[in-house]
């Protein structure tokens, strides 16, 4: 259920990278954009139940996130290689994720894929793995 999105296509340009963590630029491109959901969750209002979910400070989700995709988009394992397999919805469980949070988390993410440059093609098809993974999050409604 939180496999990286399926980049694929027997149409495409043969010179499109082999993996998503390729093509969106890797670990600097990968930094960037955690770092700047983080901080959009921290700055703007339409995310305020969000970032109330994440505690005092966001560093160390910051950085665990940032492990997770690195290995979600086809790079190195960091996250796994610390933690082991990811289990999100049961690390996730003592938190509230209903509609609301997944909205909150997919629009921030969305944002800052926006603003950091992740290319178009690309921004699409994590927008819609993005959505898969958090409404399987969801324990309330």
């Amino acid at each position: 259920m939180t496999s990286a999105p399926d980049t694929s296509d027997p149409t495409a340009s043969p010179a499109r990278p082999a993996t998503p963590f390729e093509w969106i630029g890797g670990e600097p491109a990968v930094q960037r954009l955690v770092d700047r959901f983080y901080d959009l969750m921290d700055i703007e209002p339409g995310y305020r139940e969000l970032r109330a979910a994440h505690g005092s400070t966001l560093n160390d989700a910051r950085q665990k996130l940032f492990w997770f995709l690195c290995g979600w988009l086809g790079g190195p394992s960091h996250y796994e290689d610390r933690f082991g397999h990811p289990r999100l919805r049961m690390r996730h469980m003592p938190f509230q994720i209903g509609i609301l949070e997944r909205d909150q988390w997919l629009a921030c993410m969305d944002q800052a894929m926006g603003e950091t440059g992740v290319p178009d093609e690309l921004r699409a098809r994590l927008r819609e793995s993005f959505f898969k993974t958090a409404d399987w999050m969801r324990n309330t409604p």
